[in-house]
């Protein structure tokens, strides 16, 4: 491997890691409004689960929302919505991707077609 091309590797790892510790600080409310910090809580714990897991958005609407999550749910969910139109999420019942503006019940959030690992989504 050439220098330069290590030298890119090491830029693009220091990059990713800056996002996600910045994803981190947004959710945990060092910054941003209410919807900033819902979508870094969610790109934050799909990060941190296999490729092909999911969450559900409640476990985004704890993080920002602490004791009154319940408060925070609809908001989750409009921001799931934003996040799967943009190619970010997608959202899922039983297994089967869903349109949230439809889906009534509980849904799972994955990672979508537009997800990448480092970026800001």
């Amino acid at each position: 491997m050439t220098a330069d091309r290590l030298l890119q590797e090491l830029r693009s790892e220091l990059a990713e890691a800056g996002t996600r510790a910045e994803d981190a600080l947004l959710a945990l409310g060092q910054g941003g409004d209410r919807r900033v910090r819902l979508a870094a809580a969610m790109r934050a714990l799909l990060r941190h689960r296999r490729p092909d897991a999911t969450i559900c958005p409640s476990d985004a609407a704890r993080v920002v929302g602490g004791d009154q999550w319940r408060d925070v749910m609809d908001t989750a969910r409009d921001v799931a919505a934003e996040l799967a139109r943009d190619g970010v999420l997608t959202v899922r019942q039983r297994g089967a991707e869903v349109d949230l503006a439809t889906a009534v019940g509980p849904v799972r959030l994955g990672r979508g077609p537009g997800w990448i690992s480092g970026s800001r989504c």
